[in-house]
């Protein structure tokens, strides 16, 4: 294990699913030692697509590439008598327990929080669920669209006159476990005050209303529901005003802004205005001095039709570089590949290279979420086999001999 993280003193057993396996995953990349406690059938994000080389298979997951990159692997049956009493031995010597079951799975197995408070009472527990540990929800399951729709983003996204639609990358379980990861924290200054533990109660519902910015205090304020609008947002005066724009190879965001913001629109009528576009924007007057409240829909509509040409003519990178030079308000959107040449991330150095001994490759790795001046943040070492760190865990942790070993595989229960 690299000793070089900020967190590199601390342990973390981590038995999460895809609820709550962005949490472990945030606390490796900050460099403590996380150790998946998996079935030993395989965590069920092993599972998910898609594949490496589109092969299915528990080890060529790129959800689990992704998530369980920086982490160690060992297999153990919770529900075997055998299977507590390691856990406990483990828990022993854990600083965070990071899980995902349904309320009350461990309390079943003599082994939820306040059984292993008992053990360990520095423990920081956080348990990662959909509908947190209480409440009439508390025992429900949820799928990714299960969960975003009843934390009120769906409502937000798509066209007005179509239904809601659900963001097609799963969000979900990464919300919460981002927000275990964040509790974590909290609870861990607490622990350093006081010597005290505690237990994190996550709930992805109530994760997914914290993104949703000022929709919910514009009802709470103004009883207005702020509904989707697809590629437009709605400006002070109720006028619609795009966003989102085609261009000759993808999209861009760009908005026709007023007030102290108005220079920018100038700026893009008046580039117009040099290449010979019909340029109605700029015979206007000067757009620092409307009122975005006022501003006609009609007159909106009639300049929206002509930035919309100019943009189907141009590149992003041509809109881009042209906007920078004219300190437009206006940026690319990037897709995968776009990231992944991203000049800024790359004077960031924010990939770094991880090595896949078992394909005989190295890859390109998102890198660490912040910087630090003292020590590295982000994957040190791809997502481990099921299992993998057995040995160093059980036989030069726990010390269990090799025969004891043997006879924990024979009854299933590592």
């Amino acid at each position: 294990m690299e000793a070089n993280g900020l967190l590199s003193p601390y342990r973390v057993l981590d038995l999460a699913d895809e609820m709550g396996i962005m949490a472990g995953k945030i606390l490796a990349d900050l460099g403590a030692d996380v150790i998946a406690v998996e079935p030993p059938s395989g965590n069920p994000v092993r599972r998910m697509g898609p594949f490496y080389k589109g092969r299915s298979h528990p080890e060529r997951s790129l959800v689990w590439w992704a998530y369980a990159g920086g982490k160690r692997s060992i297999t153990l049956n919770l529900e075997s008598g055998d299977g507590t009493a390691i856990f406990k031995r483990l828990v022993a010597e854990a600083d965070f327990l990071f899980e995902s079951f349904l309320p009350g799975y461990l309390n079943g197995l003599n082994i939820g929080y306040e059984a292993l408070r008992e053990i360990n009472p520095g423990l920081v527990m956080v348990s990662m669920t959909p509908f947190g540990q209480d409440g009439p929800y508390a025992h429900y399951r949820a799928s990714d669209l299960v969960g975003m729709a009843l934390g009120g983003l769906v409502n937000l996204t798509g066209d007005p006159d179509r239904p809601p639609v659900r963001i097609s990358e799963p969000q979900f379980g990464r919300l919460t476990g981002a927000s275990g990861a964040a509790g974590a924290m909290i609870a861990h200054h607490y622990r350093i005050l006081t010597g005290e533990g505690q237990h994190v109660d996550v709930s992805g519902q109530q994760a997914v209303a914290r993104v949703l910015s000022e929709a919910p205090a514009t009802w709470n304020l103004n009883q207005v529901s702020i509904r989707r609008q697809g590629v437009f947002r709605t400006m002070a005066g109720g006028q619609l005003a795009r966003t989102t724009w085609l261009c000759k190879d993808g999209y861009v965001t760009f908005s026709l802004t007023t007030g102290t913001h108005g220079e920018s629109t100038n700026a893009l009528f008046d580039w117009m205005g040099e290449e010979g576009y019909d340029n109605e924007g700029r015979s206007f007057p000067d757009w620092t001095s409307l009122d975005s409240s006022t501003a006609p829909q009609e007159m909106l509509d009639r300049v929206n039709s002509q930035v919309e040409s100019f943009f189907l003519a141009h590149t992003k990178d041509d809109l881009f570089t042209g906007a920078l030079d004219r300190r437009i308000l206006l940026f690319p959107v990037n897709t995968f590949k776009d990231i992944l040449k991203d000049p800024q991330l790359r004077a960031r150095r924010f990939f770094t290279r991880v090595e896949h001994p078992e394909e005989n490759a190295v890859f390109d790795y998102p890198g660490g979420f912040v910087q630090s001046n003292q020590q590295y943040v982000g994957t040190q070492r791809r997502a481990p086999g099921l299992g993998e760190h057995n040995c160093e865990i059980y036989v030069d942790g726990l010390g269990l001999s090799g025969d004891e070993m043997a006879q924990l595989r024979e009854l299933g229960t590592i």
